[in-house]
């Protein structure tokens, strides 16, 4: 009995400890749709469509995910980017980006590094609660059996909108007042990998989240590899100007509509074909 008993608290210091020491990282592809109507007056077929193919590839990004039990580290894998074709610019505008991201689910809070604008940003403040729901639903992505689970927020979304050397019409659009709208979020949990995390700020399941869909955009995850060899690393940012999360949009609306500015006024004397595209989220 006295064997029996020793054999049981062993076994539960293990699982202590696997549990204290439990990492892992997940690869994460992104996408968006992206919806452009152009006047064919102003732009050839081939050029629409080179313009859609180019914009797709803003938003297709790989995201790798560190974490343990109670932190983690959500950035970009970045690839060598590719010049754009001569004569065209675009720039996308959008505001929902990070450079880095570190999330203490203990202390339920967030730093988001960010450059922008050429400026190097930390972001520090509260994780928001997620009010998810369980919908029973189940599916594997890649081995892992995960559950459905949604979620609504109600969020200012400025509408996709594109603006071609100076088109007063759309620019009028762009600039007008941002609507709300209720968004439907969807994500698949594994609960095989006990840590309630996941891509971006999305958290708060008994499970990593492996995929996320907001109607718009969708994160995947393509690769997981749990206690690695070498140890994970993970390192709160300190580096840029510290603030809030609703002064950095406020500052950021502010140097959007500064640029837009600057846009127009040069749109006249430029003589090749620049677009703007912003995009809400």
């Amino acid at each position: 009995m006295k064997k029996t008993i020793t054999f049981l608290l062993f076994i539960l210091a293990l699982q202590f400890a696997f549990a204290q020491n439990f990492q892992g990282e997940a690869t994460y592809k992104t996408s968006r749709k992206i919806d452009i109507q152009l006047d064919s007056t102003q732009m050839s077929s081939d050029q629409h469509k080179l313009m859609l193919e180019m914009v797709k590839k803003q938003f297709q990004k790989t995201f790798i995910l560190s974490f343990n039990k109670e932190e983690s580290i959500y950035k970009e894998d970045k690839p060598l980017e590719s010049p754009q074709p001569a004569g065209v610019e675009i720039m996308v505008v959008n505001t929902s980006g990070s450079d880095v991201l570190y999330k203490n689910l203990k202390e339920k809070r967030y730093t988001n590094q960010n450059e922008s604008f050429s400026k190097l940003f930390l972001i520090k403040d509260k994780l928001q609660e997620l009010d998810w729901e369980m919908t029973g639903e189940t599916k594997f992505i890649g081995d892992y059996e995960c559950y459905k689970a949604t979620t609504t927020r109600e969020e200012e979304v400025l509408e996709s909108g594109i603006s071609i050397n100076g088109d007063k019409d759309l620019e009028a659009d762009m600039d007008a007042e941002p609507k709300m709208r209720e968004v439907v979020v969807t994500a698949w949990y594994a609960p095989a990998i006990p840590v309630n995390n996941g891509p971006q700020n999305y958290h708060g399941l008994p499970g990593l989240i492996l995929e996320v869909n907001d109607g718009t955009s969708t994160m995947i995850c393509s690769k997981i590899v749990l206690n690695p060899d070498k140890k994970v690393k993970i390192e709160e940012p300190t580096k840029g100007k510290e603030l809030d999360q609703a002064k950095y949009d406020e500052i950021m609306e502010k140097k959007i509509q500064e640029m837009q500015e600057r846009m127009r006024s040069s749109w006249s004397d430029d003589g090749g074909q620049n677009v703007e595209i912003r995009i809400g989220g």
